[in-house]
């Protein structure tokens, strides 16, 4: 078995798995006498980690994902992969543009964490293959990915919160529960979250804003262009296929990431609206947006610390815009 793991510093989040786990988990999805014959590890993934896996007597290579040990998982990330399984029937809108899912397990008899077998979709990674076209082609891209939102937007679900759970009544319950979660998270790792309490507290006493959407779309959670691929060889860009849904859950569709990162700037990304839609830009709207960032900032300084970046006090300036505008 040819094994290449991304070496990493041992108090890294994520950590690789061994050979020999690999072997057992590709043993428990084809039988006792499979054979891994490879099992490269990619980099694109920064939650759970990637392989891309060649079986003895399969025909195609397959993707294997392994979720982090349930302990190393914050409280506003807990079983992610989880929750993209759980989300699978409510995406079967864009079925085509998925890798399907050939094994998943949450037993933890393997190895201690949860893992997930995927089919191996064609394409190249957007960020690589949209620098290879002239900006003024750009455009089509934002349009397809605009397309592919409107498509999952459009799906409604029974209640709000992740798709996995926990589900809640409203909408204010589930966005304060949320900025709730990110606050102990925050806390847990020794970061200050008292901005993100004081938006909490803004969002309890004007529930009522929050309350006014009363229907849980799907959200996609984290689709833009890293989670895309693109054809290799066609003359403008298309979009072959779309990955890694676990941070799905049901709410409001303008509190999606891919909204926040087609707003971000007035370029290319404007066709994103040609075949989206119009944002809703009424008062209440857009107040409700200034909560949404509020909340991507601190997954954003959760996350830039778990990856043991530079740049986690830079969302406390962002933060104080934000609450800026809402008090």
């Amino acid at each position: 078995m040819e094994f290449r793991p991304i070496k990493r510093a041992s108090g890294t989040f994520q950590q690789s798995v061994t050979a020999d786990a690999i072997q057992q988990i590709f043993r428990r999805v084809y039988g006792a006498d499979a054979r891994v014959t490879s099992a490269f590890e990619l980099g694109t993934g920064m939650y759970n980690n990637v392989y891309r896996v060649t079986v003895a007597r399969q025909e195609r290579p397959v993707i294997l994902r392994v979720a982090p040990e349930p302990a190393r998982q914050f409280r506003s990330e807990q079983q992610l992969m989880r929750n993209e399984y759980a989300s699978m029937p409510y995406l079967s809108v864009i079925a085509p543009l998925m890798p399907r899912v050939i094994a998943a397990d949450w037993s933890h008899e393997v190895i201690g964490r949860d893992w997930m077998v995927q089919s191996l979709l064609g394409g190249v990674p957007a960020p690589e293959r949209l620098s290879g076209y002239p900006r003024t082609v750009w455009s089509a891209f934002f349009r397809q990915l605009g397309s592919i939102s409107r498509s999952v937007h459009d799906v409604h679900g029974p209640r709000f919160g992740p798709v996995n759970g926990p589900g809640y009544a409203t909408w204010s319950e589930a966005v304060i529960a949320s900025l709730e979660e990110i606050a102990a998270d925050l806390d847990s790792v020794g970061l200050d979250a008292a901005d993100v309490r004081k938006v909490a507290a803004v969002a309890v006493q004007e529930s009522a804003v929050l309350d006014e959407v009363t229907e849980p779309s799907l959200l996609t959670g984290d689709l833009w262009t890293v989670n895309a691929l693109l054809d290799a060889v066609a003359p403008e860009p298309v979009i072959t296929g779309v990955l890694d849904f676990d941070r799905c859950l049901f709410g409001d569709s303008s509190a999606d990431w891919t909204i926040r990162m087609a707003t971000a700037k007035d370029d290319e990304r404007t066709a994103f609206w040609e075949s989206y839609g119009a944002l809703d830009r009424s008062p209440a709207a857009v107040w409700r947006a200034r909560v949404y960032e509020a909340r991507h900032l601190g997954a954003i300084r959760l996350e830039r610390h778990r990856l043991g970046k530079d740049s986690v006090g830079e969302t406390y300036g962002a933060m104080a815009e934000v609450l800026a505008g809402l008090t």
